[in-house]
């Protein structure tokens, strides 16, 4: 057995697709996996000291690591009607977003990305644990959040408004998916193991299709305090046929996101080939 460390979030998108590969339910070609659990922006700081062979990351964080990483094809959470909400306690209309105060949910996450191309003069950002931000915004912390994951299923609940999906922007900017997060494989490890880490992830994932309840002792344990309706929605939303494999459109999409960061200054240009080949 070849021991590879893997890092992935709790939230049941990814506790779905990784429960076969790392509970041995499919071939895993011999490989054995370490695991390392955490919130994305944690995992994102592992790989931006390029800690992890395989982990999950946020698309923005990615342009801080392709020097140590390359995007699998496999794994990826990207889809439409599934975008960052920014939302609000009081009625807020679109002009006066840039003089907001606002909670990101970490600043190398993709929703912090799309906000920043979306807004780009919007400057009054204070980063938060994604779970704490309809909080910070119930209480007056802040005037607005960005909120991620299953919160867009509760804010309503809680009396918040939406001012903006930045999904919808992103789709009707585009056509195209928007690409939230991927799984990375770093660079050190030599290619013929980069394709099999690969091969057994889409088996994963692939298994995690067809036997959709297998996986639920796992999810339920992560998911806290979470209403099985609301996992299985979250799972709906984020996990789809771009998480089998990315493709043309996959491909696209991430690149229109980097060419529309790079052309802002909100990201370096980018000089490597950035996906698994």
């Amino acid at each position: 057995m070849q021991k590879i460390s893997l890092g992935f979030s709790t939230c049941p998108n990814d506790t779905f697709i990784f429960d076969a590969m790392i509970h041995q339910k499919v071939d895993t070609e011999g490989l054995d996996f370490d695991i390392i659990l955490g919130d994305v922006e944690e995992l994102n700081q592992k790989a931006i000291h390029a800690e992890l062979d395989v982990t999950k990351i946020s698309y923005h964080a990615y342009s801080k690591i392709e020097n140590n990483y390359l995007i699998l094809d496999s794994g990826s959470a990207l889809g439409f009607k599934n975008g960052p909400l920014l939302i609000s306690k009081l009625k807020v209309y679109p002009d006066e977003i840039n003089d907001l105060t606002i909670a990101i949910p970490g600043q190398n996450t993709t929703a912090n990305l799309l906000f920043s191309i979306a807004y780009p003069d919007a400057k009054h950002k204070t980063e938060y644990l994604f779970s704490d931000i309809e909080e910070a915004v119930l209480s007056n912390e802040v005037d607005a959040g960005l909120i991620i994951h299953e919160n867009r299923f509760t804010y309503e609940m809680k009396g918040l408004k939406k001012i903006v999906d930045l999904g919808e922007y992103w789709e009707k900017e585009t056509g195209l998916p928007i690409p939230l997060g991927g799984i990375v494989v770093n660079r050190k490890l030599n290619e013929d193991l980069q394709h099999t880490i690969n091969r057994v992830l889409k088996r994963s994932v692939e298994f995690a299709f067809e036997n959709p309840k297998s996986a639920f002792p796992f999810i339920k344990k992560h998911a806290q305090e979470m209403d099985e309706q609301v996992m299985y929605k979250h799972i709906e939303l984020y996990v789809n046929e771009f998480t089998r494999e990315l493709g043309k459109d996959g491909r696209n999409a991430i690149s229109e996101l980097y060419k529309r960061a790079i052309s802002l200054g909100i990201i370096p240009k980018m000089n490597k080939q950035i996906f698994l080949t």
